[in-house]
């Protein structure tokens, strides 16, 4: 029962780190660096074992975070970091695909605090019969 509550927390983290992601996404969606390039946008990957070596099955924890190369451009001759077509390389990112993640992964951080909650009712309840 204990492999269970680990199972679930290594969940609990691994969601936490991709609402994290997906809230940095959105607060950077017309970010650029200081000399002039886009933010790129940054996903989580997650991989099935305790931590990076261990690939028993045991949770999940968060193998990387990939920054992708997507762009999308905006005409905007005004701006700074305009070409000489006046259109500005912006941040590949859609506000409503990083809010729908964001909302999916706190849908399964609470389904992972119900699942230990449910174990610990269990434990609970099997010491009592015990005792």
């Amino acid at each position: 029962m204990f492999n269970s509550i680990d199972i679930s927390t290594s969940g609990l983290v691994a969601q936490r780190v991709r609402m994290n992601i997906s809230a940095a996404n959105l607060a950077n969606i017309d970010s650029f660096t200081a000399d002039g390039k886009p933010y790129q946008r940054r996903s989580v990957i997650f991989q099935v074992g305790t931590d990076a070596h261990d690939r028993s099955g045991q949770g999940v924890h968060v193998a990387a975070i990939d920054k992708q190369h997507t762009y999308r451009w905006e005409y905007n001759p005004d701006h700074p970091f305009a070409n000489e077509d006046g259109y500005v390389k912006k941040p590949g990112i859609d506000q409503i695909t990083e809010t729908l993640n964001g909302m999916e992964a706190q849908r399964a951080y609470e389904a992972n605090v119900t699942a230990i909650e449910v174990t610990k009712a269990m434990l609970n309840s099997s010491l009592r019969l015990l005792a």
